[in-house]
């Protein structure tokens, strides 16, 4: 079983940056997928990053340019760096692992981008 702990959340001006982390309890280094999800108030869970086992990675066209996923094996960790905020992208970013099968949650980290 695998947890997953997001941070570095928090409110900033639109244009603004932020880099979330999603620290896992076990190893990463053999996941299927491991990707970054956020749900805005009254809208449904959408995808916005992700990356495979086989090094492919996944934008949804909304954060292509201004995101981008990583990890860092060594430490367990996956990383969302977020640049040109803009207000649409408020949400709840969750972190999302699947282990061939098992697919895990973390809590979630509060974003607020202010106009």
């Amino acid at each position: 079983q695998v947890q997953l702990v997001e941070s570095g959340g928090g409110l900033v001006q639109a244009g603004g940056s932020l880099r979330l982390s999603c620290a896992a309890s076990g190893s990463i280094f053999s996941v299927r997928s491991m990707g970054w999800y956020r749900q805005a108030p009254e809208k449904q869970r959408e995808l916005v990053a992700r990356f495979t086992r086989d090094g492919i990675t996944y934008y949804d066209d909304s954060v292509k340019g201004r995101f981008a996923i990583s990890r860092d094996n060594a430490k367990n960790t996956m990383y969302l760096q977020m640049n040109s905020l803009k207000p649409e992208d408020t949400a709840l970013y969750y972190c999302n692992a699947d282990l061939w099968g098992s697919e895990y949650w973390g809590q979630g980290t509060q974003v607020t981008v202010s106009s």
